[in-house]
């Protein structure tokens, strides 16, 4: 499917669940900050837009998205949140650290949800150009921060549901 003219953080005709029961931690990515913060903002609002308590939302920030995973443990261990929310950003340039680095996060995000039996959600951009990041960081395709959020608090309410 061509996302080329989709918005792809449009929620029409899907039922969100209400966040207000839930703690929420988001560990962003302090590298590609434009994209990364707004990212972060996007997560934040939606989590709050769908009844989630500010005194229930922990952000914290890593030097970049390979750090990611270590400080989303940190605050599983540390803190009491039921889904936490990885943003980063990591675009393709001339060398396999692209390659690399996406693997590692994508794989040690995976192993995380195991782990602790609860949602670490991935919400890494990975694209081919900065004009890419910017059209999913708010730009014309939607915010990959509002899916981020929203998974999370979707699979907190499947968790819910067992």
């Amino acid at each position: 499917m061509s996302t080329q003219h989709k918005n792809l953080s449009s929620f029409e005709g899907s039922k969100i669940p209400d966040a207000s029961s839930y703690r929420f931690g988001i560990i962003w990515s302090e590298w590609n900050y434009e994209i990364t913060n707004a990212l972060k903002e996007g997560a934040l609002k939606t989590l709050l837009e769908n009844g989630a308590k500010l005194e229930n939302i922990q952000v914290k920030v890593v030097p970049g998205s390979f750090e990611l995973t270590l400080g989303a443990q940190y605050m599983a261990e540390y803190s009491k949140v039921d889904a936490i929310i990885c943003l980063g950003c990591v675009i393709q340039g001339e060398t396999k650290h692209f390659d690399f680095i996406c693997d590692a996060v994508a794989k040690g995000i995976t192993d995380l949800n195991i782990k602790y039996n609860k949602p670490f959600v991935f919400g890494v951009l990975t694209p081919n150009s900065h004009q890419q990041a910017i059209d999913r960081a708010g730009g014309k395709l939607g915010n990959k921060g509002d899916e981020a959020a929203v998974t999370a608090i979707k699979m907190l309410a499947l968790k819910s549901s067992f």
